[in-house]
């Protein structure tokens, strides 16, 4: 039990700073830093250069995040200054100037479409931006934004925390191998890596139908929060009063998301689920189908609390742009470019060839076998790229002028500065976390004792708590590949020992570690970064817990009713 509370001290410690006494992010995370280190240093015992090498480790993620969110800032700002913006927002005026339909359209369809194709928090880079320059509150474009990282993002980046997370995790493990020997009648009589290729395609079914049935109420509550915390009225029954969009929008993403899901496996069920829900909800939105009976809006902007706002000057407003804006279609064109890249740079041949650019080093080496600390970066590939090429486009396209780059540069590398400060604290403090399997008090890394202990406690209701266990592994690596390749093979072992179906287990590991996306520290610093509300993250953890508490609670249910498809 000890071990468990050092562990998790760090955590709590967030927790109790960030939400609860509400301190801003630049200064929690580096308490948080401190508290890792001394939690691996004194009790752990683990090696100096081993912590040296996990802070370098994090130092260098952190800068491939600021990386992305310098590119989503510019591509805003040049969008901003060309005058692009203003016909943006005007565009979906025109189409609906009910708020709930416009965020069901940006956050839930196009997000989702967005993960698919990129996943690592790009959607929040791009909806909550987007969101911005139709006129709504940062934080509530935020909220949102962060909102819909759970349905998606365990197939987002083509299936990435299936094949690259749970895969990882299982691996050329011998306990897997003798599980599928002991029930080859279950993989249809196949034998070896065929078997296990046919346990990952399993998995990610079981994932499917979960994620799919959870996810219908996801823009629905997303709704509800908004009018609940930033309507006039601050009535949920104004949110409710979009049901029937909403609940059309979940069906167009989740049907196509679960056929996809058990029949093509793990690449595709949030990238086509994402398209076919994008087209369909604009489609619904431009016919009138579905659409509430009274409009809603948000308070005029002039009484906007204060926590509301930017602190940086990221309204759709111009400056230094030219005398007209324009066209409303050719004004979208930079995020198709960015939506169209996501995509081109996931086809395998495309990868291959740019996959030869990937730089990559060891910081520690140790005897123990996958011990090893490694940084790994693909600038070809990274999303922040993509953004920078469709700034760049864009600023070609909308025949930006000189003033107006400039300006958009400045407020770019501003709002860059201001992330950097969290995340450079932030990361390196997850990553001495992660990293202290190497230790001289002979003790496994500190979120698997943490795991053990917990499963020691809790015996046979461990259903109840997988979907949890995943989400406290993405809220502190802020990634559910991260987490699904840190528990994946714990959840496999506590399900065999407590006499459990480790399909569902691991499942439950992979749903709970994509609503750990919701609260994320890291994914909520980066949205944040891009519309200007830096400090205010804890705010953010706050209104987004009811939306996890949700998924967790239901997978949860979910996973103890005999009839369900698990």
């Amino acid at each position: 039990m000890l071990n468990a509370f050092v562990a998790i001290f760090p955590f709590v410690l967030v927790f109790g700073l960030l939400v609860i006494r509400k301190w801003p992010a630049r200064r929690t995370m580096p308490a948080a830093y401190v508290a890792a280190v001394l939690s691996a240093g004194l009790f752990w015992r683990v090696p100096l250069g081993r912590m040296c090498a996990a802070t370098v480790e994090g130092v260098f993620i952190a800068g491939t995040l600021l990386y992305i969110i310098f590119g989503a800032l510019l591509l805003f700002y040049v969008l901003k200054h060309s005058g692009a913006a203003a016909a943006i927002r005007s565009a979906f005026q025109n189409m609906t100037s009910d708020r709930r339909i416009q965020v069901v359209i940006i956050a839930w369809a196009f997000g989702t479409f967005i993960e698919g194709a990129s996943g690592f928090g790009t959607p929040a880079a791009v909806a909550g931006p987007l969101l911005v320059i139709l006129g709504f509150p940062p934080l509530a474009a935020v909220i949102a934004a962060v909102t819909i990282q759970s349905t998606p993002v365990s197939f987002g980046a083509v299936g990435t925390p299936i094949l690259i997370g749970v895969n990882k995790g299982l691996q050329n493990q011998p306990l897997v191998f003798q599980h599928l020997a002991a029930h080859a009648d279950r993989a249809g009589g196949l034998q070896g890596e065929a078997a296990y290729e046919r346990l990952l395609f399993t998995i990610g079914g079981h994932v499917a139908v979960l994620h799919a049935v959870l996810g219908l109420a996801i823009p629905l509550l997303m709704v509800c929060m908004m009018t609940r915390f930033f309507g006039v009225q601050k009535s949920w029954r104004e949110g409710l009063g979009a049901w029937r969009f909403c609940l059309f929008a979940g069906l167009a993403f989740c049907l196509p998301y679960v056929i996809f899901g058990l029949t093509l496996g793990p690449k595709f069920p949030s990238l086509l689920g994402g398209l076919c829900a994008t087209v369909m909800t604009v489609t619904a939105a431009r016919q009138g189908w579905w659409m509430p009976k009274q409009s809603w809006d948000f308070l005029p902007a002039e009484s906007w609390p204060p926590e509301w706002r930017s602190d940086s000057p990221i309204s759709a407003e111009r400056d230094g742009a030219p005398a007209s804006s324009p066209r409303p279609a050719l004004a979208l064109i930079p995020y198709l470019v960015v939506a169209g890249l996501l995509v081109f740079s996931q086809v395998p041949t495309v990868r291959q060839v740019l996959g030869r650019a990937e730089f990559r080093r060891v910081l520690d080496r140790p005897e123990a076998e996958g011990a090893a600390i490694e940084v790994r970066w693909n600038a070809a590939l990274s999303p922040g790229t993509v953004f920078l090429i469709a700034a760049g486009f864009a600023a070609a396209l909308l025949r930006t002028n000189g003033s107006a780059a400039r300006c958009a540069l400045r407020e770019t590398w501003a709002g860059t500065l201001g992330a950097g400060t969290v995340l450079l604290f932030a990361v390196p403090a997850v990553r001495v976390f992660l990293q202290s399997d190497v230790n001289l008090a002979g003790l496994h890394s500190m979120p698997h004792e943490l795991a053990s202990t917990v499963a020691r406690s809790v015996g046979g209701a461990w259903p109840l708590v997988a979907a949890p266990v995943g989400a406290f592994g993405a809220f502190v690596a802020g990634s559910n590949t991260v987490s699904n390749m840190t528990f994946s093979l714990f959840q496999f072992s506590v399900a065999l020992q407590s006499g459990l179906d480790p399909i569902r287990i691991v499942a439950l590991q992979a749903v709970g570690g994509a609503a750990g996306n919701m609260i994320c520290v890291h994914n909520v610093v980066a949205a944040a970064a891009t519309v200007g509300i830096l400090g205010r993250e804890g705010l953010v953890i706050r209104k987004t817990l009811l939306p996890t508490a949700y998924y967790l609670a239901a997978a949860g249910a979910l996973a103890v009713v005999p009839w369900f498809f698990l």
